[in-house]
């Protein structure tokens, strides 16, 4: 069944070369979702002043320019309203962003996916799309720093892994690459815990590994360290707060590894995967650590990942509305406010579970 949903999918995902690309093929966020969501209320209002920002020339080689996601909450505001005026700054935008990777792979992780997934929501000119998706097709191998995206998403079990991999699956869904596609589900799978389909990171210190013999991007359900929970820490990006102790320190490149990891478990329960069930729900055991072991809730550009939490589990984690928008996608608040139904824990628990 996923894969018939997959195949079918990526056939629209792929479109004409001949013709526009259409207005939205789902890559974020289902058509007709987003046809039913509100305009009105802080989340919307919020996203709307995003939207109306005056933007910079994006620079992919900059990893803190925050022009990407202001060019996304454009793209989904002209996508709800039919917008012509923000469609075309999108179209602009993204056509500026060609050619400005530079740097490290980090910076092009954290910047291109939002530039996909806008494209995706208004749909490109033919002229204008078919040059993004040639250097699509490029970018996500060209070498920067002696690495690429996809050599990124692969070797690194971290923040630098998850933001690539998420700007990786954006361009394998845009392009229609089933088989890119494919090898990105797996090795996500694996980070998230369950090694059997990829055994390809590099891992550093192992201090807070469950079993250093078998490293793993997402600590496995039961795991304890000398005597305390670590069951759903991300090891490698935990290590930047130093060996293992307790209190557990306060250590925010957890979630930026998880902005990564969230936006790919999005795209691939888009296109028919079950990411949010995979290693034991392990996304959502990350968040019960980080909430209840460490006492330490998202705050600031953070804010938008305990949005999808709880839209996928039906949990109730602290999400402030308006949240902020991270460094690759945002807007959460609106676009996967949780379903107020008495049995949204259940609903979200069968989404969680692939059902």
């Amino acid at each position: 069944m996923r894969r018939a949903c997959l195949v079918a999918m990526l056939v629209a995902l792929a479109g004409s070369p001949a013709q526009a690309a259409p207005a939205s093929r789902g890559i974020w966020i289902a058509p007709e979702r987003l046809a039913s969501l509100p305009t009105q209320g802080p989340a919307w209002e919020a996203l709307r002043r995003a939207a109306e920002s005056a933007l910079r020339r994006p620079d992919l080689s900059n990893q803190e320019d925050p022009t990407n996601v202001l060019v996304l909450a454009k793209a989904l505001v002209a996508a709800r309203t039919g917008d012509a005026r923000l469609r075309e700054q999108v179209v602009h935008a993204c056509a500026a962003a060609i050619g400005t990777e530079g740097g490290r792979t980090l910076a092009l992780g954290r910047e291109l996916a939002a530039y996909v997934i806008a494209a995706d929501l208004v749909g490109l000119p033919p002229d204008v799309d078919a040059r993004f998706r040639a250097w699509l097709d490029a970018v996500r191998r060209r070498p920067l720093d002696g690495r690429t995206l996809v050599s990124t998403h692969d070797d690194r079990p971290n923040n630098w892994g998850t933001h690539a991999g998420a700007s990786r699956i954006a361009v394998d869904l845009y392009l229609g690459d089933a088989a890119d596609l494919e090898r990105s589900a797996r090795v996500f799978r694996a980070w998230l815990g369950e090694r059997d389909p990829y055994r390809g990171f590099h891992f550093g210190d192992l201090a807070w590994q469950s079993d250093p013999v078998r490293p793993v991007g997402i600590n496995p359900v039961g795991a304890l360290r000398a005597g305390r929970s670590i069951d759903g820490v991300l090891p490698d990006d935990q290590r930047r707060s130093g060996g293992f102790r307790w209190p557990p320190p306060h250590e925010n490149y957890v979630y930026e590894a998880l902005q990564g990891a969230l936006a790919q478990a999005v795209m691939l329960e888009r296109a028919g995967y079950a990411p949010f069930a995979w290693g034991d729900r392990a996304l959502l055991r990350a968040f019960r650590w980080l909430y209840d072991e460490a006492r330490f809730p998202a705050v600031g550009d953070d804010t938008w990942e305990p949005h999808l939490v709880n839209y996928y589990y039906g949990t109730a984690f602290t999400a402030p509305v308006p949240s902020q928008p991270g460094k690759n996608v945002g807007f959460t608040d609106w676009t996967h406010a949780a379903p107020p139904t008495p049995d949204g824990r259940e609903a979200g628990d069968r989404r969680a579970r692939g059902a």
